[in-house]
């Protein structure tokens, strides 16, 4: 089951990755509505597709620790994933909560 969920939304990320570079409308050089609404969705339905793969990977280990230094672990529920999700997408770095493991592969900027 996870397997197949796990398939299923890299399959959805890539999904709406194709959608926008394949619409050539992003060349333009004036603000589109239709153009801002696509990018607004694509990119969160990428963030909740890397939520979702985050909440696959943390089913079997720990993919998260407060500080490298201690190594403590840190438990996730699924908004917890959903913010470290948008914090990979839209910011520079990670302060409150640091990827180990498998999960540092998804979270390469």
């Amino acid at each position: 089951m996870g397997q197949a969920l796990f398939i299923v939304t890299i399959a959805f990320i890539l999904t709406n990755l194709f959608y926008f570079f394949r619409n050539k409308t992003y060349k333009k050089g004036y603000f589109s509505t239709a153009l801002f609404l696509n990018l607004f969705f694509v990119l969160t339905g990428i963030l909740i597709g890397f939520a979702i793969l985050y909440y696959l990977l943390s089913l079997n280990r720990v993919i998260l620790v407060t500080s490298l230094s201690s190594r403590e672990p840190f438990d996730p529920d699924f908004l917890d994933l959903l913010y470290f999700s948008g914090v990979t997408i839209l910011s520079v770095g990670y302060g409150d909560m640091l990827p180990v493991g498998i999960a540092r592969f998804f979270c390469v900027n």
